[in-house]
């Protein structure tokens, strides 16, 4: 264990290294962040002085050595627009976008998982079929089209939800809540449907795959044979069985919805991450988007490497090498 340990730290180092010069490159060729920090009518002396304090007048290399050297340290630099360092702008906004994206998946897996399974027991079934093009309308609807459907029913013509905001938060941890508030309920539901939507379509369909492959297995002749009840048959010996697919694509949903919840968090002015990352785009607000992408890829490993412990859990025939 400790050897595979040591061996998967290596790996998320190196990846986490090779995103650092991803973005350092990217950042590099997308304009002068000299311009967002000098007044408008700066002169040509005060320009270069800026370009100077940055470090632009050097060479890539001594550029990125400093650059790397900052993100090791936990130093991102200070915002351009909100003169706050960036990290700190980001560790602000993470625990909205954690919950939408918390409530996201507790709703996709609540739903999609006993339907898959059902789905998969009983494939040539009226409800069957019914649920599996209830999923391919899932996965096709645009996310962005969706939230402003329900914004438009459940919010404007019904009045049932709020439109837009993260509504009433306390206080817990350190941490700006909303889900302990009623009206951080009411504020969550619209946006965490949407962002749950296409998740639910495809957690859904791998599931459905999984036990119909599953359900043709000797064990699970041999489980009906033995008199087992149907819902442990189903549950006990075949969705256990078909959860390492679900799983793999748990985790890759999980951080894909953490990295770019960004569309749903702008239509429903949610004050997460994601719009901090599209208002720092429209800024050009580099150490912002630094911070986000970064964090993002460290986001990536961890869960996959969680992932890879899971699988252990799941099936003990798997080691970990």
């Amino acid at each position: 264990m400790i050897g595979y340990l040591l061996k998967r730290l290596i790996q998320m180092t190196i990846v986490l290294w090779i995103v650092s010069v991803i973005v350092f490159l990217m950042m590099s060729f997308t304009g002068d962040p000299v311009f967002m920090v000098v007044p408008i009518d700066a002169t040509d002396a005060e320009i270069a002085q800026a370009r100077r304090i940055l470090g632009l007048d050097q060479s890539l290399f001594v550029q990125y050595a400093k650059f790397l050297a900052s993100l090791v340290e936990g130093d991102f630099g200070r915002s351009y627009v909100f003169r706050q360092p960036a990290l700190d702008l980001i560790l602000e906004r993470m625990p909205a976008t954690v919950e939408m994206v918390a409530v996201a998946m507790v709703l996709a897996v609540a739903v999609s998982i006993p339907l898959g399974v059902y789905a998969g027991a009983h494939p040539e079934s009226r409800i069957s079929r019914i649920i599996m093009a209830g999923s391919l309308l899932g996965i096709s609807l645009p996310g962005f089209w969706v939230g402003m459907m329900l914004i438009y029913l459940l919010a404007v013509q019904w009045g049932l939800f709020p439109s837009s905001g993260r509504g009433d938060t306390v206080a817990f941890l350190g941490m700006r809540l909303s889900l302990l508030t009623a009206d951080g309920w009411q504020h969550i539901i619209l946006p965490a449907f949407t962002l749950s939507l296409a998740t639910m379509a495809i957690i859904l369909r791998i599931t459905r795959a999984g036990m119909m492959e599953v359900g043709r297995q000797d064990y699970m002749k041999f489980a009906r044979a033995k008199g087992a009840a149907p819902r442990d048959v189903l549950y006990r010996h075949g969705l256990k069985n078909a959860l390492i697919p679900v799983v793999t694509i748990f985790g890759l949903q999980l951080g894909d919805l953490i990295a770019f919840a960004t569309i749903t968090e702008t239509i429903f002015s949610w004050p997460g991450m994601g719009k901090l990352l599209i208002d720092s785009i429209y800024r050009a607000d580099r150490p912002v988007i630094v911070v986000y992408l970064m964090l993002v890829a460290l986001i990536f490993v961890v869960i996959n490497f969680l992932v890879d412990l899971l699988y252990t859990l799941i099936d003990p025939r798997i080691t970990l090498k």
